[in-house]
């Protein structure tokens, strides 16, 4: 581009611009002259960081940074061009905006900027409900980003952002949990607003309740994202997960009727009631020591409230997703458990763990002086 129409560019975004940013543009084009890409780079992206930047961002990028967008980083290019994307006038245009610059960033020495910019487009096309062009595009993300030895931890936030938004769309809530929890751990979570925390703990909440895959909410239980929930009108359901991990069905009973504020709890209500019912047994079994894991169905349907015509379907689910492992007596209606999940323990589950220790501790000094009160011939031979 012609140097002189560059300098008349900026000379005319400095003067749209509010004062204090005109300084910025100053050094802009002190960065431009001497050919001082990476400086120039980061304080384009300084520049567009800042809210009263919004008007300049889409004219900048398509009349200046265009023109030298091979002497950049493509990662950056694409963090520019994201930033742009954000003044289109509508979903159409911003699509439109992100598929030229996917195209441009898709050569072998960028492909990182590549997976970056897919990955924006398919948001886009999660939003205008074209969810079959966004799977698509999420798998060939996923492909390059499994090829990569190492990669920057934004182009994986984003992915598993927009691969969680992708399955909450479809309904898949195990997928969402998992993806949603790769996105947290790849963000500084003092970067989310204290809504965008609020509405992803709840999300996340609603997610682990209604999954038929997960039954063990330990990663969500100890990830500072749920006290975003605390002293808020979704606090129940921070309670609601606790008390599903301890299988605590007084407090189940208690809370229950807040579900109805959520729809898709109210939903899957009676799956609600089997899953708590399960995390009661495996609570029942947990709390056994491991030579008394031989329940009788009468004492299961103790633990549990379901009714005893019902026990033996109940061992059978938990068996067959993995809760315990064991046998089943039909005949003498005899479960005998040798494993149970391992999960998060609260604290009052700690301090039955403690007892237990103490009793054993107890059992082997019983062991140790009954060998030494039997055994005196032997030690004093």
């Amino acid at each position: 581009m012609d140097p002189e129409v560059v300098a008349n560019f900026l000379s005319e975004q400095r003067n749209n611009a509010p004062e204090d940013l005109q300084q910025s543009f100053l050094t802009i084009e002190d960065y431009w002259d001497r050919k001082l890409w990476h400086e120039l780079t980061d304080v384009l992206v300084e520049y567009f960081n800042t809210s009263d930047s919004a008007p300049q961002r889409l004219p900048l990028f398509r009349h200046f940074i265009l023109s030298f967008s091979e002497k950049i980083n493509q990662l950056r290019l694409v963090t520019l061009g994201l930033l742009s994307a954000t003044q289109c006038s509508d979903d159409h245009e911003r699509l439109s905006f992100l598929t030229d610059l996917t195209t441009k960033v898709n050569k072998p020495a960028s492909q990182d900027a590549y997976v970056y910019a897919l990955v924006a487009a398919s948001d886009v096309k999660l939003r205008l409900e074209d969810l079959a062009d966004a799977r698509k595009d999420l798998d060939t993300a996923e492909a390059i980003l499994d090829s990569f030895d190492s990669v920057e931890t934004e182009v994986h936030a984003a992915f598993y952002r927009t691969n969680a938004s992708y399955f909450q769309a479809k309904a898949d809530f195990g997928a969402y949990y998992k993806n949603a929890l790769l996105y947290l751990a790849c963000i500084d979570l003092k970067s989310l607003t204290l809504e965008d925390a609020q509405s992803r703990a709840y999300d996340l909440s609603i997610a682990a309740l209604i999954s038929d895959s997960i039954y063990n909410f330990g990663e969500l239980l100890l990830h500072p994202i749920l006290d975003s929930l605390n002293n808020t009108q979704h606090s129940w359901l921070r309670d609601l997960l606790f008390a599903f991990n301890r299988g605590d069905l007084n407090a189940y009973n208690v809370l229950e009727s807040n579900t109805s504020r959520a729809p898709l709890l109210e939903e899957h209500k009676s799956f609600l009631w089997q899953k708590i019912s399960l995390s009661a047994l495996t609570e029942a079994v947990f709390r056994r020591p491991p030579h008394d894991r031989a329940m009788t169905f009468q004492t299961i349907s103790q633990e549990t409230k379901v009714q005893p015509h019902e026990i033996e379907i109940l061992i059978m689910k938990a068996l067959s997703l993995g809760l315990l492992k064991g046998s089943i007596d039909q005949v003498a209606e005899v479960a005998r458990i040798n494993w149970v999940q391992p999960k998060v323990l609260d604290m009052k589950q700690i301090d039955n763990m403690r007892l237990r220790l103490k009793d054993w501790d107890s059992s082997v000094n019983q062991l140790g002086n009954w060998i030494e009160g039997v055994g005196k011939d032997v030690w004093a031979a």
